[in-house]
């Protein structure tokens, strides 16, 4: 049976049913294929596509084009999959007319079924906005990277009450604005739990234990997939393919030195009528 994409209503479901919520971050076409067929609930197109394959050292230099260009590639590739895109820095902070012509064009342009951003009480004013137009938002607390310059690295978050507090009080905002989700990154376990229980939209944790309603992991982060990955003590790395790569591709190189590939069986042959017609030669 074909696979059906997930619906904002189902995602509230699911909280009440205490049905955990699978999401993976991917960030092309193979990858999106993959997650669809392993059975993913829901895709993210984060804006970490900065460091994790365009090579940058944060989120910050992101554009609306690059989350458009990636969300259009994640889209063909799990058309059955919900599909959640990041509003990448400063293109929700501006004006309401900016923000909703950047949600759009994510909408439009990249075919994703949500946007989200990161922050908290300060915008608010964004999140209703998109709503009002039609546009969910899954809301992101705890760590947001695009502040990461502003919260002086990447740190736990929710590790005294002052932080709690404010965390519990800038989700229920964002609840009431309207975001259909939280993402809770890097969230003490206690917290996160508090905030979950406290809500009535699920939160999707990441490096914020095991009580949130779902959890999101980076595709390359489980996978090994990629050079000089950086261990994460909230990442369960569940294959190594950046192992297996790495291998073939020094196989590779090393046939090529050797010239024992390609091989006989590697390659094309003319008949021989036509050799013999080309060249007045026979092989024979």
């Amino acid at each position: 049976m074909e696979k059906k994409a997930l619906t904002i209503t189902r995602f509230k479901k699911m909280k009440q049913d205490r049905i955990p919520i699978t999401v993976i971050t991917a960030y092309d076409y193979p990858s999106a294929c993959l997650a669809e067929e392993a059975g993913v609930d829901a895709i993210l197109v984060g804006d970490s596509l900065g460091n994790v394959v365009l090579g940058y050292e944060s989120t910050v230099p992101v554009t609306i084009d690059d989350m458009v260009y990636h969300t259009r590639a994640v889209t063909r590739g799990a058309s059955s999959t919900f599909v959640v895109t990041d509003m990448p820095f400063a293109t929700y902070h501006g004006s309401i007319d900016l923000t909703l012509k950047n949600a759009v064009r994510i909408m439009q342009e990249g075919l994703a079924n949500a946007v989200k951003m990161e922050g908290g009480a300060e915008i608010v004013g964004a999140v209703e906005a998109c709503v009002r137009a039609g546009i969910p938002v899954m809301a992101h607390l705890g760590l947001t990277p695009q502040s990461i310059h502003q919260i002086g690295g990447y740190k736990v978050q929710g590790k005294n009450s002052k932080q709690a507090q404010k965390l519990l009080d800038d989700a229920k905002a964002l609840e009431q604005a309207g975001a259909f989700s939280i993402v809770l990154e890097l969230v003490t376990e206690e917290i996160a739990e508090l905030i979950t229980g406290k809500l009535s939209i699920p939160t999707i944790g990441i490096g914020a234990g095991a009580a949130t309603d779902g959890q999101v992991l980076v595709f390359h982060d489980i996978l090994g997939y990629g050079s000089n990955i950086r261990t994460k003590k909230f990442v369960k790395t569940y294959a190594n393919i950046g192992d297996t790569i790495r291998t073939g591709i020094a196989q590779y190189v090393r046939e090529v030195k050797e010239r024992s590939f390609p091989a006989k069986e590697h390659a094309f042959h003319l008949d021989e009528d036509e050799l013999q017609s080309l060249y007045g030669i026979s092989r024979s």
